[in-house]
């Protein structure tokens, strides 16, 4: 019987071999990559059991996921950024101050195969990096280090590999917890979330020579406790949102023509019955700019809003809880239709359908194992 088959699936390549070349385009382009950064080794906050970065195959259709290899082996690759064009990954390496001096940041080739192959390692000035972000062109890269204050900026070259392009010491630096930079839409001004101060700095970003200089507003503070960690822009770029770590927020800020911003409102990424300790962590706004999506650990949950396309102003849709605990990152798939959310300290991932009418997330089965995800980045 096995032999019979063999024989009919060859006669079919024979008698329309473009026929069977297109299916095998479709299942492969029907394909997208997503390298997941992990923790290594065991830190205060994290058992981390990963060997480095892995690389994963969804199924663009049925949102399945797939393991592919250990794309590149390192310490704590935390935060994982996909370059312009689909062709570079950038990688921290999240050292603290019993590894090294600093942490550092990879540059990385794709390979045919997907493997990563090393291709440039610099200091990232400070320690713990947790966060990398491209301008919008893709021709300068932003390094956030959790201790010390400093913010690197780097020219991407045209193979790829960085270059110093300045090193920026916050105000405060002593109290600093740099956790990510978000450029804004026309590329002219960078705001850096710093936790630790408890405030966003704003900064003029000269998009030639890849520089920073306070802006004239030069931050805004945030309520008492809110502990600013990542940074989204709604579509139109009118206005743009904090989720915040410790007190367990979203703030909603509306972007000036100057790239001022002003305050609007906060909104609780919890339940009003939940009376746990939390801490906020991720935060999407869907590719529709309908909906943002946020991440509880403690809750262990994915808080679903949508955003009033006139205010900017967030109301609850949805908690979805994860299978897991831990959901420090989550990913939407391109176009919109998956969400994935990585739980860290269960090792696994869990898949949903958006739906796109409701932003409501529908789990799917099954739920990935992988060991301490805390990144996903999908390559387009």
């Amino acid at each position: 019987m096995g032999r019979y088959l063999i024989i009919c699936l060859l006669g079919l390549c024979l008698i329309n071999p473009s026929h069977a070349q297109g299916d095998l385009m479709q299942k492969k382009d029907s394909l997208n990559k997503i390298y997941v950064g992990t923790y290594t080794k065991k830190e205060g906050h994290v058992d981390g059991k990963g060997l480095g970065i892995y690389l994963l195959d969804q199924n663009s259709d049925t949102g399945h996921l797939t393991f592919v290899c250990t794309a590149a082996e390192l310490i704590n690759p935390s935060f994982v950024k996909a370059g312009k064009m689909g062709k570079y990954v950038y990688a921290v390496s999240e050292l603290g101050p019993a590894d090294a001096n600093s942490g550092f940041v990879y540059s990385f080739e794709i390979q045919d195969d997907g493997s990563l192959k090393n291709i440039g390692k610099l200091s990232t000035g400070g320690l713990a990096p947790c966060h990398i972000a491209l301008d919008r062109s893709g021709k300068f890269a932003f390094v956030s280090n959790y201790l010390g204050g400093i913010v690197m900026v780097y020219k991407v070259t045209s193979n790829g590999s960085l270059i110093k392009s300045q090193e920026l010491k916050l105000e405060n630096s002593g109290s600093a917890h740099a956790h990510s930079v978000k450029v804004s839409g026309d590329n002219r001004y960078a705001y850096i979330a710093d936790l630790g101060n408890n405030m966003v700095w704003i900064y003029n970003f000269n998009n030639m020579n890849g520089t920073l200089e306070p802006h004239r507003q030069k931050f805004i503070k945030l309520k008492d406790g809110a502990g600013p960690r990542h940074i989204s822009f709604s579509r139109n770029g009118s206005f743009v949102y904090t989720v915040n770590e410790l007190n367990s927020t979203v703030s909603a800020f509306r972007v000036k023509n100057d790239g001022s911003l002003e305050h609007l409102n906060d909104i609780s990424t919890l339940p009003e019955s939940y009376r746990h300790s939390n801490s906020a962590a991720d935060i999407h706004i869907h590719p529709s700019g309908k909906y943002l999506y946020t991440s509880n650990r403690g809750h262990d949950s994915i808080a679903i809003f949508e955003i009033n396309q006139d205010s900017g102003e967030l109301s609850h849709v949805d908690y979805v809880p994860v299978a897991g605990k831990t959901p420090r990152n989550f990913a939407i798939s391109p176009y919109g239709k998956y969400l994935y959310a990585a739980s860290q300290d269960t090792g696994n991932i869990t898949t949903y359908k958006i739906n796109e009418n409701t932003g409501k997330l529908k789990p799917q089965e099954p739920v990935f194992q992988i060991k301490t995800p805390v990144c996903l980045e999908f390559v387009k």
